[in-house]
């Protein structure tokens, strides 16, 4: 209980302190490069990287991988930036698309894998949110529903990071 109080504290400083926001996205923007194919976030983590990557016009992120994301929640949905619908460049992540031929890149592709008992990830479901062509995954990691290590090491985690690093 005392790590999903820290969790949430964590949360609601980074929504309020602009300061900090700008700082955690930019972290995260200067660490996107040419080469960077896959993005991964987990807990805070997924709304840094979510916001960092939709500021981003021209990345090169081929998939964004959310992992036990609070981005359903209320209080972080409302609060998202840039808002969701108002992103620059490239498609919406929501819109992706997968087909060949010209045009701009399709937007990357985003899974989200999330614990039916982790309580951080409050929207179990964040298509609903964010539109049908986001794909969740379930996952269950026993005792340790909210832990980064049980997520990194699900299967479904795996395959989303290998489907991103084989998408060109």
């Amino acid at each position: 209980m005392r790590a999903l109080v820290f969790d949430l504290k964590q949360v609601r400083r980074y929504l309020l302190d602009d300061d900090l926001r700008t700082a955690a996205r930019e972290r995260v923007q200067e660490q996107i490069g040419p080469d960077t194919h896959v993005l991964i976030g987990h807990s805070l983590g997924s709304v840094i990287a979510y916001e960092a990557l939709c500021a981003m016009p021209e990345h090169p992120v081929k998939a964004l991988v959310t992992l036990g994301s609070p981005l359903g929640m209320r209080m972080v949905f409302d609060r998202l930036l840039p808002r969701p619908g108002d992103w620059p460049g490239r498609p919406l992540l929501s819109d992706r698309t997968d087909r060949p031929g010209p045009g701009p890149d399709p937007a990357p592709r985003w899974t989200n894998v999330v614990d039916a008992g982790d309580v951080v990830a409050v929207v179990k479901d964040l298509s609903l949110l964010f539109g049908p062509s986001l794909e969740g995954k379930v996952v269950h990691n026993g005792s340790h529903a909210h832990e980064a290590t049980a997520y990194l090491t699900a299967a479904p985690t795996g395959s989303a990071v290998g489907e991103g690093l084989r998408r060109d």
